[in-house]
């Protein structure tokens, strides 16, 4: 009997997952352009990690996608990291190469690179300082990319002062560390307004910052995509800011993967929002 190819898997991997939308986002794909492979979501807890990245490529997976709470964990269980993760402190897409090795890379900076230049294009770097609420593992992936971008000034704030202070050492000069309490302070002569905090998530407290100083023509972005729409977008909309909504990320940042597991570029476009959104 003939030797057929193996059907190649990915998936998603947390704990929690079963929230994750990235099943509908490549299942869309692998339909678009006719590819025989499947992408599952995957609830492994902390302990139980080591084992499941040992025993997936034997089981056919080409690689997976990563989420709360193994981003960082993963780092130390790949044997080849790429210099953005290594930055960032954390990875979002492992592929499993032939040589048996695990490549780990993160992809949430040019997720949302890409999602700023699609949904506001006429944004330059060089039009003034970005200004970012949060410093998470997202925050340190959307300002890795500023960065790389050329964004002259980024001012940063979080709840915790100290976590901001930090991603100053790591990043450098060109970050600006803000009290909490003074937040919208921020926004004063901002060319970009990020929140990549999960306030204002489906769930969550709303992100309440006063945005007086938020000037008209600014672009507003949200990490958060459930609701599409958070209450920051929609105030800093009723100011006259370009809102962008943090959908676009999600699906920018699982092109890469899917290309280097189905050997497929996908394209992301309002059939994929479509897709990912069930309508």
């Amino acid at each position: 009997m003939t030797d057929l190819p193996r059907i190649p898997l990915a998936g998603v991997i947390g704990h929690p997952i079963a929230h994750s939308r990235s099943p509908q986002l490549h299942g869309h794909w692998l339909s678009r352009y006719g590819i025989k492979g499947h992408y599952i979501p995957m609830d492994v807890a902390a302990d139980d990690l080591p084992a499941a990245l040992a025993m997936l490529p034997k089981l056919g997976f080409v690689g997976v996608n990563v989420t709360i709470p193994h981003k960082t964990s993963v780092l130390k269980l790949a044997e080849v990291v790429t210099d953005r993760a290594a930055l960032i402190g954390a990875a979002n897409t492992l592929t499993f190469r032939k040589d048996g090795k695990i490549h780990a890379d993160n992809t949430d900076g040019v997720g949302f690179m890409a999602n700023l230049r699609q949904l506001a294009p006429h944004w330059q770097a060089a039009q003034g300082p970005a200004a970012v609420f949060g410093a998470g593992g997202a925050a340190r992936a959307v300002i890795a990319a500023l960065i790389e971008s050329g964004t002259p000034e980024i001012r940063i704030a979080n709840r915790t002062r100290q976590r901001a202070e930090g991603l100053q050492a790591d990043f450098g000069g060109r970050l600006v560390v803000y009290d909490w309490l003074h937040a919208g302070d921020m926004l004063e002569g901002a060319a970009l307004v990020i929140n990549a905090t999960s306030l204002g998530m489906s769930g969550k407290p709303d992100l309440r910052l006063p945005l007086d100083l938020l000037k008209a023509g600014t672009i507003a972005t949200d990490l958060v995509y459930t609701p599409l729409i958070t209450p920051f977008l929609t105030d800093a909309q009723s100011r006259g800011a370009h809102i962008v909504d943090g959908l676009g990320m999600l699906l920018h940042q699982a092109a890469p993967g899917f290309e280097r597991w189905f050997g497929q570029r996908p394209q992301v476009d309002d059939n994929t929002r479509a897709a990912v959104l069930g309508i």
